[in-house]
């Protein structure tokens, strides 16, 4: 087994050093933004999108058959509403027809540096709707995120409410709609909340606001109820007919959207999501301490069950070796935004990861280069490593504890525990001092959990990983969370969602995170690229 590094890169005055070390464990440290404010203002919440490219693609024909009895309020208009939903204001979220015909460049002055969208023509459940701008998606899930290069200031999210809707509720619709005069104003419009439609959105009867109703450029807009000033959808748009009912995306859908594609965000503002594990999920018990009677010399039978984990770990390890993945790294320190971020394209290969840069590297890499961070590190192969652990590690002392409920989820929970005599955690910590280097490799004692479903799928693993005192360094903790990957004519696999790794240093926490994205399948014969 190689051993692993977490490298840290001090910048001294005259004399640069360069160190690296790797793995460690800590509590719960991560990058929080302020709360949402109470009582929210929504004029710092509730964007105008505008100078929009609209149109009809002349080369594409839509004829629907059974038009939907309602229309979108964007329409052919160059307006669009957005609203923040981090409480820092560098997430923007809209509709997804409004980013599909606006494709703005920046909000507010601010740069768009990524686009998220929720569905397209061939989600499941799309439909062509009729209109004036005729497209193809599922209504449900009409949502869109814009990610800003920089938070907008002024500006601030609001709390969601993610308990449902009783007949008559009363709410409040928050939005720019386009007017006569260029300049738009953000109106308030009080509704009351009908039931929910047959295409999975939320109806709400509303009333005209300064003798207004709602009008295109009004869509992405926000619901909120309005006894807990929460979130309760997004705008999607009105009834066809005379009748004034607004139509909503459930925040549910955006609560499953956010934590698709940002699961750290997600994590932060929707904290207890249904049978959700957190990418920052602390460990359920504490690290058991061995006695000699747990058999230090000779290695006891293991329980059906942790040969079932066992076995379970293997496959998991071995399915991870026929994947490409791109691997996401932020990095930050304490409380703080990320200071630095990449993207790589990762994979296995003779158990070693390998990158390449993303999206046109063909220059294959044994790690990722420092960024230019005055402290930083490089998490491991943590998620490709940990399941080959649990699986073939006969060294690795495995027991079951008591089941246990995450977010709503039964779990099975199993710790594993491993001294720095059985060799299994290797560092490689080093100075170097530009003419001269130093550095050790050492053993550290391991220990962490695993959680697995009812079916002993494994959803999440941690380390820890005990450095010695004589370091700096110390308390380097990671967690490795995993989920299904379903495509048409495939079998479900399990694969890695996220990983989340921390170190102390001195007085402070150094933390990197990442997630796995765009996802392929390979063989030595060809390469497939899946949707």
């Amino acid at each position: 087994m190689h051993a692993k590094r977490l490298r840290v890169r001090f910048i001294i005055p005259i004399l640069v050093a360069f160190s690296y070390l790797s793995p460690l464990a800590a509590q719960q440290v991560f990058p929080n933004p302020s709360a949402f404010p109470s009582p929210p203002d929504f004029s710092e919440t509730v964007i105008p999108i505008g100078t929009f490219k609209v149109g009809i693609d002349p080369k594409i024909s839509y004829k629907p058959k059974n038009p939907l009895s309602y229309i979108d309020v964007q329409g052919r208009s160059e307006s669009g509403t957005g609203f923040c939903i981090d409480p820092v204001c560098r997430f923007i979220g809209t509709n997804y027809h409004v980013a599909v015909t606006a494709q703005p460049r920046k909000i507010e002055g601010q740069k768009i540096i990524e686009q998220y969208l929720a569905t397209g023509p061939d989600d499941e459940g799309a439909a062509v709707l009729g209109g004036l701008t005729p497209m193809k998606y599922n209504l449900s899930r009409d949502l869109a995120i814009f990610e800003l290069g920089r938070p907008l200031s002024h500006h601030h999210g609001v709390a969601y409410h993610l308990d449902g809707l009783d007949d008559g509720q009363e709410v409040e619709i928050y939005a720019y709609p386009k007017e006569s005069n260029p300049i738009r104003r953000l109106l308030q419009f009080h509704g009351r909340y009908k039931g929910e439609t047959t295409t999975g959105l939320l109806a709400f009867e509303y009333s005209s606001a300064v003798n207004k109703t709602i009008r295109p450029g009004a869509s992405g807009g926000i619901v909120v109820d309005r006894n807990t000033q929460r979130i309760v959808g997004i705008l999607t748009g009105v009834a066809r007919n005379d009748e004034a009912l607004a139509l909503a995306v459930p925040v549910q859908s955006l609560v499953e959207f956010v934590t698709k594609v940002q699961p750290y965000l997600a994590d932060n503002i929707f904290p207890h999501r249904a049978n959700a594990i957190s990418p920052l999920s602390a460990d359920l018990y504490p690290k058991v301490v061995l006695s000699p009677s747990d058999g230090l010399q000779r290695r006891p039978e293991e329980s059906s069950e942790v040969k079932l984990l066992r076995s379970k770990a293997q496959a998991l390890a071995d399915n991870m070796r026929n994947f490409i993945a791109v691997q996401t790294f932020a990095w930050g320190s304490g409380s703080k935004e990320p200071a630095a971020e990449a993207a790589y394209e990762v994979q296995v290969i003779d158990g070693f990861q390998r990158f390449r840069e993303y999206p046109d590297g063909k220059k294959e890499l044994r790690g990722i280069p420092l960024p230019a961070l005055s402290n930083v590190f490089v998490p491991g192969g943590e998620w490709s490593e940990l399941p080959q652990w649990v699986g073939t590690e006969l060294n690795l002392r495995i027991r079951q504890m008591p089941d246990a409920a995450v977010n709503g989820r039964h779990t099975k929970v199993f710790q594993y525990q491993a001294s720095a005599e059985d060799g299994l955690c290797k560092w490689d910590i080093g100075v170097d001092y530009g003419f001269f280097a130093r550095s050790k490799i050492f053993d550290a004692a391991v220990y962490g959990e695993v959680w697995t479903d009812e079916d002993m799928n494994i959803r999440r693993i941690s380390e820890h990983c005990e450095i010695p005192e004589t370091f700096q360094w110390k308390d380097y903790w990671a967690v490795v969370t995993y989920g299904w990957l379903k495509r048409a004519d495939e079998p479900p696999r399990l694969i890695p969602l996220t990983i989340y790794t921390q170190a102390g240093h001195k007085k402070r926490i150094y933390w990197c995170r990442g997630q796995f994205t765009g996802y392929q399948m390979f063989s030595t014969r060809a390469r497939v690229v899946g949707k």
